[in-house]
């Protein structure tokens, strides 16, 4: 940040000399001001005479840092991490308090130091309760999310409904939960692990300010999602057999649009199943994603550009780099 600097002579600086001054200190303090003001200005005296003094490039202004960064810059380690920089506090919502969805249970970063954070829904899958993806909650909100795992009204609900549910959830923790102050409003997304996952493509295609979104082995009867404008991650698993991918997260990914940051992670040796435990690559890749678009933080384009390569734990990637969201 340029530091505003007063020069001799200047207005609040030193009052000119008096004319009664003997004239040899008039032209020394003269001369000190000029030397001062051309050092200032970053102008280059002429050494020969006759020289003209040249003025020196015009210098850009530096771009503002980003205000949304935070914590900070990711290396593999610290993404992979079961926990990221910040300590967490968690805070339980019963269903009894709210409406349009089944309540669930806050994670959020315990300092007030940083600003406000973005924040993130997440649904579990049919028949699932919150505790199917409660280890995304202190593991994400670690890394500078407010996150809100949830229960749905009934374990049964289909994705149209968990798409809303999602919504009334993120209208819940930034209109009337006790830590709004702590959120930006501007700066949301929504998770779900199978009609969870589902449900995240409804609730985006329903929302499209929503800045992220990320399907976990998702469900869903629709396969085509040209609507969705927001920023979306859909992560298969290759030994899925309850959403496969060649007829779930493949058609998902296929129909959303080109114009849109979009990516596909199919994971190795895994299941439907594998995201309702602690995962490093879902982490690693979610983190990566949320940071890169509800943060707008351009430090964890890295991780997904250039596309990660098929790997032990990953079997395919794909996506549109460089992202231009």
């Amino acid at each position: 940040m340029q530091q505003n600097r007063t020069l001799p002579g200047a207005a609040g600086g030193s009052p000119a000399p008096s004319a009664r001054r003997p004239r040899r200190l008039t032209t020394r303090l003269t001369r000190a001001a000029l030397a001062a003001l051309l050092a200032a200005g970053g102008l280059v005296a002429a050494q020969a005479t006759g020289a003209q003094a040249s003025p020196a490039p015009a210098v850009s202004a530096q771009p503002a840092a980003n205000p949304y960064e935070r914590g900070p810059a990711p290396t593999t380690s610290s993404i992979e991490a079961a926990r990221g920089p910040y300590a967490v506090s968690q805070s339980g919502v019963s269903s009894l308090l709210v409406s349009g969805f089944g309540g669930g249970t806050v994670y959020y970063p315990t300092t007030t130091r940083d600003g406000t954070f973005g924040a993130i829904a997440i649904s579990p899958g049919y028949t699932a309760y919150q505790s199917s993806i409660a280890w995304l909650g202190p593991r994400l909100a670690s890394q500078g999310f407010v996150v809100f795992t949830i229960d749905t009204i009934t374990t049964l609900d289909q994705p149209a409904s968990r798409g809303r549910q999602l919504l009334a959830a993120l209208d819940y923790l930034t209109q009337r939960s006790s830590i709004r102050s702590r959120i930006d409003t501007s700066r949301l997304g929504v998770m779900g692990h199978s009609m969870g996952g589902g449900g995240t493509l409804e609730a985006a295609k329903s929302r499209p300010s929503l800045q992220a979104a990320i399907p976990l082995t998702g469900w869903n009867l629709d396969t085509t999602w040209p609507e969705v404008r927001t920023p979306t991650l859909v992560v298969g698993a290759d030994g899925d057999t309850i959403a496969p991918v060649a007829t779930h997260s493949e058609p998902f990914y296929r129909s959303l649009p080109g114009s849109l940051d979009k990516a596909y992670l199919e994971l190795r040796g895994a299941t439907h199943f594998t995201p309702n435990s602690s995962n490093t690559t879902i982490a690693k890749y979610s983190i990566a994603w949320l940071k890169r678009f509800i943060d707008d933080d351009t430090r964890y384009e890295q991780f997904l550009c250039p596309l990660p390569q098929p790997s032990l734990t990953i079997a395919e990637y794909r996506g549109t780099c460089p992202h231009t969201s």
